[in-house]
């Protein structure tokens, strides 16, 4: 019986979430063979960590779920263990990579891949906090379904599992390592606001995440398809396509892996909107295959978005995404006219690769940046408000987050270039004295 990790990172208030994610581990290990290890791995304060306890004792003694709810003194124990185990030159800095006083989404999911690991499991299957499941019949609509029906199967061995497929028979005998959807409902960054007040504003910024030597066409196109998901039509009938998965169709609350996230990490980027997305390109552009399916999570806000510290925090991570795109498009762009050459004849990730061109990116000319500072300095004044506020704000710290951009992808070069040692260290670990 194989193992599975249904994960949720979490800093916030979330117990609805939390029950159910358990329903779809009960789902799980009622259609599968599988066990599934339900991973909470909970940032929040004592009330509300409190609160998604009880909600996580539903699940005790139910057969093959056993769940994992960690507060951040469990992970940090962990983290120093596999650290300390795995022989890095750099322990602190890895251990404050792995959990950084800041958010992270990047750190919060390679967390789970290194407790997955430990924990024996072949893949990992992320949600998120702010989001739930549709439901069709009064049954809730499980992403689980269509992630154990093909992940890690020969991808010629995974066609009866789906309802279509393009696959090039040529990719036949590579593992699908990647299946995910998108979501329904609230777009997946909170800028509907901006599209409101002034369209021409709302192109301006949104297709900064663009490469700065794209067509006007081909930044409108990708401004109209940024973040929507799957617009918001609801589920009806199961579709699943077996392919080579577009990274602008999955989402980060709705995905799963297998094997990739045990060889490359995602970038650990603090405060940076769309920094856990890089293994999406990467299964892409190395030709690993996938599944795209149509159960779409439905994506909600959270209030405390709606505050004016909330305001601040999301637009400070919303910035420092379009200055990591400097970076990410140049290596994404690499990757691409690399194709299947980022694997070895065994299908996985020719590692070094990766890390060479990640750090290549760092002597990037960060004068692209600098430009992507001057527009949205532009920009927001033109909304005015709150957002000529922000402009105000983060007018002298320009220089600190350029170099900030860079410095992060220097990390991450450094936690790539580890990961095969933090990986093995793990799978070493015990997690038995660490369960809250």
């Amino acid at each position: 019986m194989r193992k599975i990790c249904l994960t949720l990172p979490t800093n916030r208030a979330c117990a609805a979430m939390v029950s159910a994610l358990l329903q779809e581990a009960e789902y799980a290990a009622r259609t599968f063979d599988v066990e599934v290890h339900v991973l909470i791995l909970d940032s929040s304060g004592p009330d509300t960590f409190a609160e998604h306890a009880r909600a996580a004792q539903a699940a005790h003694a139910t057969p093959r779920i056993v769940v994992h709810h960690l507060d951040e003194d469990a992970q940090r124990s962990f983290l120093r263990e596999v650290v300390h185990h795995s022989g890095a030159l750099k322990p602190d800095l890895l251990l404050d990579l792995m959990l950084p006083d800041a958010v992270s989404y990047g750190a919060c999911t390679n967390r789970a891949f290194l407790v997955a690991a430990a924990l024996g499991c072949e893949s990992v299957h992320r949600r998120d906090s702010d989001s739930d499941y549709q439901v069709l019949d009064g049954e809730p609509v499980f992403p689980v379904h269509h992630e154990l029906m093909s992940l890690g199967k020969r991808a010629a061995d995974a066609v009866d599992g789906v309802t279509d497929t393009d696959l090039d028979a040529a990719h036949g005998d590579k593992p699908v390592s990647l299946v995910g959807s998108a979501f329904i409902g609230d777009l997946s960054v909170d800028i509907g606001e901006m599209l409101h007040l002034d369209r021409d504003v709302y192109y301006d910024v949104v297709s900064l995440w663009a490469p700065a030597e794209w067509s006007e066409d081909e930044k409108r196109g990708l401004v109209d398809e940024s973040f929507r998901g799957a617009g918001l039509d609801p589920f009806a009938r199961d579709e699943a396509l077996l392919t080579l998965v577009d990274p602008m169709r999955v989402d980060m609350c709705n995905v799963s892996f297998h094997r990739v996230h045990e060889q490359v990490p995602l970038p650990p980027a603090t405060d940076t909107i769309g920094s856990d997305y890089f293994l999406l390109h990467l299964v892409y552009d190395a030709t690993l295959p996938g599944v795209v399916h149509n159960r779409n999570i439905v994506n909600f806000y959270t209030g405390e978005r709606r505050t004016a510290s909330g305001f601040v925090a999301y637009q400070n991570r919303f910035v420092k995404f379009f200055l990591s795109m400097l970076y990410l498009n140049f290596v994404y762009r690499e990757m691409t006219e690399a194709g299947d050459s980022l694997l070895d004849e065994k299908h996985e990730v020719r590692v070094e690769r990766v890390a060479g061109l990640v750090r290549q990116s760092t002597e990037l000319d960060t004068a692209e940046n600098a430009e992507r500072l001057r527009v949205l300095d532009r920009s927001y004044r033109k909304l005015g408000g709150k957002y000529e506020e922000f402009a105000d704000a983060l007018l002298p710290r320009r220089e600190r987050l350029l170099d900030e951009a860079r410095q992060d992808m220097e990390d991450f070069a450094l936690l790539i270039e580890d990961w095969a040692a933090l990986i093995r260290a793990s799978r070493s670990t015990s997690l038995s004295r660490l369960h809250a």
